[in-house]
């Protein structure tokens, strides 16, 4: 039994579905899951409170967080090193950051399209945060960047059970994340492609918002404006997938009880050794 452990420091859209999606109808029989979470919090505190999971004995760690470079993720990452760890986060974008992940051994899935949230409480209230939470996963769901992540933590677990510890080291665009969903129109993939630099932008929107604006009216129409955008995102999303839908072509890639993946396309087909 492969044990994977999970440390959720702050939250970033894919954190809600990240483990789940690993195991999405809760029967394989080859892994096993423990997860720390930290609520919304990522203080150096909580990164160093992670280390609880090592008594756990985990054979792989993923952290996710929002920007990997603060000081919580940092923390965090320091209490694995010699288990093999994989950073998921939609940051740092920087090359230099990136290649100083690798140079020290972790692994890295960096996600520009799951972007910060409008997090000022002049506009920003529960409903509000959770409403955004569910625009941006649906576009990473619908437009391929939560199976890029969840493909590469398979490829990660399979090559450590073999004893070649396969760690990522990608910084995921849209047309990445889009290739694997396989849409059969390519206007479908043009809409999902489309969604993802919509996604994008909003984190510059919203930073705006949450770090550089001072009056009430600015901040709370910068930060509003910012989750529109994401939710217009959403959309051009729900209109991809409906295309597919549509010409019963959806791609489908579950998990069998041993891990494997299968696949289907048709809604009624039988799903396959992929």
């Amino acid at each position: 039994m492969f044990k994977i452990g999970f440390v959720k420091l702050g939250n970033i859209a894919t954190s809600t579905a990240i483990d789940l999606s690993l195991d999405e109808i809760a029967e394989r029989t080859d892994i096993e899951f423990k997860i720390i979470s930290f609520g919304p919090k990522m203080t150096e505190k909580e990164g160093r409170a992670a280390e609880e999971l090592k008594s756990w004995q985990p054979q792989m760690v993923v952290i996710s967080s929002p920007n990997a470079a603060t000081a919580g993720p940092t923390a965090a990452r320091e209490m694995f090193r010699g288990t093999p760890t994989i950073v998921v986060s939609d940051g740092p974008s920087k090359k230099e950051a990136r290649e100083a992940l690798s140079a020290e051994g972790f692994g890295y899935i960096i996600l520009p399209m799951d972007p910060l949230i409008g997090a000022k409480r002049e506009f920003l209230d529960p409903a509000e945060m959770a409403l955004f939470n569910s625009d941006a996963l649906r576009v990473l769901a619908a437009c391929g960047a939560i199976r890029l992540v969840q493909e590469e933590l398979d490829v990660a677990v399979a090559s450590i059970s073999s004893g070649q510890a396969k760690l990522p080291a990608i910084l995921a665009t849209p047309e990445k994340c889009v290739e694997r969903m396989h849409f059969s129109s390519p206007y479908a993939r043009a809409k999902a492609i489309g969604a993802l630099y919509i996604a994008q932008t909003v984190a510059s929107i919203d930073a705006a918002a949450c770090f550089r604006l001072k009056e009430l009216e600015a901040i709370a129409l910068t930060a509003a404006a910012g989750h529109e955008v994401m939710r217009a995102a959403a959309r051009l999303a729900d209109e991809a997938r409906e295309m597919e839908k549509a010409n019963d072509t959806v791609s489908r890639h579950p998990h069998a009880r041993t891990g494997e993946l299968m696949q289907k396309v048709g809604l009624l087909d039988k799903p396959e050794r992929a």
